[in-house]
């Protein structure tokens, strides 16, 4: 996933279920991150090729893996009108670090996340207010027997492991559509659902 020389090497091991815990094959997943140095591959202007993110595909029993690098904090820029309003809430532009997915697949709810590291001297004060507490991981470390069944990981690396859930469409749709109904009936606002929308 990451072509250059620095940065802590990693190895991500994650599955990707349903809400029962039934593996889903084929989703395409996107993932993303930046440099060592806290810099996407479209910020270098001189890049020659895509870096630090790649596009898989989960397997039968819903597995996917890649080597990267640890994350690593990194500023939003605010040299504009954003930096301003940072300072005038005495904030600073620093992001956690993270590393992006967006997971895809003809029926089910696309999703687009991120993983945190515990610890981030940021973890408490995203610029931006992305952090979840579910998506907060603490990284362990690869022994020899996981080492050998991953071509190119090596004993000692860090290691990410998560499991992701998908939602249907239609799972969606009706919890969008029950949420919809109780936040109204707090209004005394009466209505059905048809199709899963709101009809008054």
């Amino acid at each position: 996933m990451s072509h250059g020389q620095n940065g802590e090497p990693l190895l991500a091991v994650c599955t990707v279920k349903d809400i029962e815990g039934n593996p889903i094959a084929g989703v395409k997943i996107d993932i993303w991150g930046t440099d060592s140095s806290g810099m996407y591959d479209v910020q270098h202007a001189g890049r020659d090729r895509p870096d630090g993110r790649c596009i898989l595909t989960s397997d039968e029993e819903g597995n996917f893996w890649f080597k990267g690098i640890v994350p690593v904090p990194y500023p939003i820029p605010h040299d504009g009108p954003v930096g301003k309003l940072l300072m005038k809430l005495n904030r600073h532009p620093m992001r956690p670090s993270h590393m992006h997915f967006m997971f895809e697949k003809e029926g089910w709810d696309k999703l687009v996340t991120a993983l945190y590291l515990i610890g981030d001297p940021y973890e408490t004060s995203d610029a931006v207010f992305g952090i979840k507490e579910s998506l907060i991981v603490e990284l362990g470390q690869v022994d020899a027997e996981m080492a050998s069944k991953y071509p190119g990981a090596h004993e000692g690396m860090k290691l990410l492991q998560y499991d992701f859930v998908l939602v249907t469409e239609e799972e969606t749709a009706n919890l969008r559509g029950q949420r919809s109904v109780e936040a109204l009936k707090k209004l005394n606002i009466c209505v059905l659902l048809y199709n899963s929308f709101v009809q008054q």
